[in-house]
């Protein structure tokens, strides 16, 4: 079971609380099944921030994505925006939460209409969502393309006439139009060049000195999250492994999952690999979990204990992490 958070403050924008959602699947022609994407995770963001989440593909990162922007609701426990719960919001609450959260997608080609200009793109949600005038709308979105790095007068093209870069902050300027606390960005540099990754990169990072924003930055590039995050929160099975500040989780990660994360990152030269570690195998089957810790079949350190006994997100070291045998992971390479 993960840690449930500590009493929210005024610099907790977002706190889940035991953030749960299961789907039933059809495991046969007779038989239902149930898989736990995600499975009683807690966490807090504070304004300001990035918190990276990182992990596998079927690891829940999506699922979670899909939770915190209120695009699909939680089986089991809270979503709380600025301390008030998610699930006991009434309609219009809710879109109101919804523009204080909004979200940059993987892809720039699928994620905008090709039969609207960046125009009508950006112009839509102010016509929906506030009272501005023809002329306002057009001088928001003008500023807004300005700082996001686009020249206002090409506002009346379609996606296809700009490049993929461009189309990624066209999709960020729709992200800032109105104004969110929070955006959550899945993966949202993987479809692009390496030579332009940098860019969008830094572009979020402006974008959140000048506006105070906070993100959730989904991604499974652990060379892109040591550039932007501030916290780190490494997700397995749809549970957490290990989260804490970015500085402390890099210098010596916890998690034997952590670990082999790590050492699959593309380093220079050989010798900067301090971390030897392979990832063993394949995630278990979502409709037949194992015993015990759900990453024990993988596991190095596995030991009885760890295929019997599930372990608790517990403090070890300056961050939470979920290993029985936490505190001696690492220490043999020190």
């Amino acid at each position: 079971m993960n840690a449930v958070p500590k009493e929210t403050n005024q610099d907790v924008v977002l706190a889940a609380d035991r953030l749960t959602r299961h789907y039933s699947v059809k495991k046969s022609m007779f038989e239902q099944g149930t898989v736990k994407a995600l499975n009683g995770v807690s966490f807090e963001l504070k304004r300001g921030r990035t918190l990276a989440v990182v992990g596998e593909s079927g690891c829940g990162k999506s699922t979670l994505a899909r939770q915190l922007t209120m695009i699909e609701t939680p089986t089991s426990g809270r979503l709380l925006i600025d301390g008030e719960d998610v699930a006991g919001a009434g309609r219009q609450k809710i879109a109101a939460l919804r523009q204080r959260v909004q979200m940059v997608f993987q892809n720039p080609f699928a994620s905008l209409n090709p039969r609207k200009t960046v125009e009508q793109t950006l112009g839509e949600p102010l016509a929906i969502n506030t009272k501005l005038g023809v002329a306002e709308r057009a001088e928001r979105i003008a500023h807004m393309m300005r700082t996001v790095g686009l020249r206002p007068e090409h506002a009346s093209r379609y996606p296809h006439m700009f490049s993929g870069g461009q189309r990624q902050r066209v999709a960020i300027a729709r992200a800032m139009i109105l104004d969110p606390q929070i955006v959550v960005a899945d993966e949202p540099v993987s479809a692009l060049d390496v030579s332009i990754q940098a860019q969008i990169l830094n572009l979020f990072m402006d974008l959140q000195a000048q506006f105070g924003i906070s993100y959730v930055f989904i991604s499974h590039n652990l060379s892109v999250v040591e550039h932007i995050a501030d916290d780190v929160m490494v997700m397995y099975f749809g549970g957490i492994a290990e989260l804490g500040d970015k500085r402390t989780i890099f210098a010596k990660p916890r998690h034997p999952y952590t670990r082999a994360l790590m050492f699959a990152t593309p380093a220079l030269f050989e010798e900067d690999r301090r971390i030897k570690i392979k990832l063993q195998g394949e995630m278990p089957s979502p409709l037949n979990p194992p015993s015990g810790c759900t990453f024990h079949q993988r596991c190095p350190y596995a030991i009885d204990r760890c295929r019997s006994e599930e372990p608790a997100l517990r403090v070890v070291d300056g961050r939470q992490v979920s290993c029985h045998r936490a505190e001696e992971v690492g220490d043999e390479e020190a």
